[in-house]
């Protein structure tokens, strides 16, 4: 089988997630400069076979667009010009961060890591996936 990668896209940086090879288990992967993303992505695609790519799409209180969204659609863009036989799919992100930020605390991860936002990102993306494969 494959695997299913989500994606918690960032201007700064992005955290990414990937399931097991039955897409049972999410897992976070790493979190990387966003400016690097696309060769990140083109390098793992290269090692792993990967069924579906969820990019996470962050929505307001009113259901409506975050401001980002025009970035995200750009770089979803180029994913699909670059991996036109990987499906993409978007995924309601809202809350991931704070829930995300709530589960460092809860895990009893020190203050020092908790401020670290890289973990809040891989974190998210883990989140992101993990709902999709609870509902598929």
């Amino acid at each position: 089988m494959s695997r299913v990668i989500a994606i918690d896209y960032g201007l700064k940086r992005t955290g990414i997630a990937v399931s097991d090879e039955l897409q049972l288990i999410a897992s976070g992967l790493t979190t990387i400069e966003t400016n690097g993303l696309l060769m990140f992505l083109k390098d793992y695609f290269l090692k792993e076979k990967v069924a579906l790519i969820l990019v996470g799409q962050p929505k307001r209180f009113d259901n409506s667009l975050s401001d980002i969204e025009t970035t995200i659609q750009e770089f979803i863009l180029k994913l699909q010009n670059q991996n036109p036989e990987i499906p993409i799919k978007r995924i309601d992100e809202r809350f991931t961060s704070k829930i995300a930020f709530q589960s460092m605390i809860d895990s009893g991860m020190k203050k020092k890591d908790r401020r670290n936002k890289a973990n809040i990102d891989e974190i998210s993306a883990t989140l992101i996936l993990q709902s999709y494969l609870y509902y598929k």
